[in-house]
């Protein structure tokens, strides 16, 4: 009766243990910090307002935040100070330079690959911006591995990525939003994503947060947590225990 009333008004209620897939990432990270995941540097690409359970998930961990606006100066200070972070009014891509971005009314939204496909028209405005590359601000700062990477830069995760090949050979846990349809001219979707990870040694671990777009309510985006193919989270391929199956399955009544 309570989740049908929650229901009615838009709620949701569920156990966040127990066999259920979680939803958030501060649950993703927390799974993970007791499987014993812990980096010596946290990256965060495309910060905006900040990746709160992010940081607070990694105390102890040195923070790097790279975001192009200076919109977002104020919130970067803040987390600066909060969280002992480095940061830098850049994009992150493949090579260190220059780049145009198509800043949006709603600056999340601002992306380097152009205008959203549907956006109403004079939603956006252009501004160059710096790029650098992860791999050299990392080694610049001598900021220790192993590393945690989350990117969301509307459509240019994979960009971002370039630019990190060092820091990835040492990184446990990759973070990206994805598309699962192409809304900038050549942006990869989803499938994309994942075979680009793939082949640079990363496997989908888990999978939260997302939204729906409002223009038949199909699923726009979803973020995708990547761990290595051959790293500690997926050394053993069996689904339980002997014993975890036994307790599973008589619970069952089987």
């Amino acid at each position: 009766m309570i989740r049908r009333a929650l229901a009615r008004v838009g709620f949701e209620l569920r156990r966040t243990k127990g066999g259920g897939p979680r939803r958030t990432l501060t649950e993703v990270l927390a799974h993970l910090r007791e499987l014993g995941l812990a980096p010596g540097t946290v990256v965060d690409v495309g910060v905006a307002w900040g990746t709160a359970g992010l940081y607070e998930a990694f105390p102890n961990a040195r923070h790097l935040l790279v975001e192009p606006l200076a919109e977002y100066e104020d919130a970067l200070r803040g987390i600066a100070k909060r969280h002992g972070a480095d940061y830098v009014l850049a994009a992150a891509g493949p090579a260190a330079g220059e780049t145009e971005i198509v800043v949006h009314r709603v600056p999340t939204l601002s992306s380097p690959l152009g205008e959203r496909g549907g956006d109403a028209a004079g939603a956006s405005t252009r501004r160059t911006v710096p790029v650098v590359r992860l791999d050299e601000l990392v080694a610049e700062r001598g900021l220790p591995g192993p590393y945690v990477v989350k990117a969301d830069v509307e459509g240019a995760e994979l960009q971002v990525l370039e630019g990190a090949s060092a820091i990835l050979a040492d990184t446990e846990l990759v973070l990206l939003e994805t598309s699962l349809f192409p809304f900038w001219d050549g942006a990869p979707v989803l499938a994309d994503v994942i075979a680009w990870m793939r082949e640079h040694g990363f496997a989908v671990y888990d999978v939260y947060g997302g939204h729906l777009r409002p223009l038949d309510g199909a699923l726009a985006q979803l973020d995708v947590a990547f761990v290595r193919e051959d790293g500690r989270f997926r050394a053993d391929s069996d689904y339980a225990t002997p014993e975890q199956a036994e307790r599973l399955y008589s619970r069952w009544g089987l």
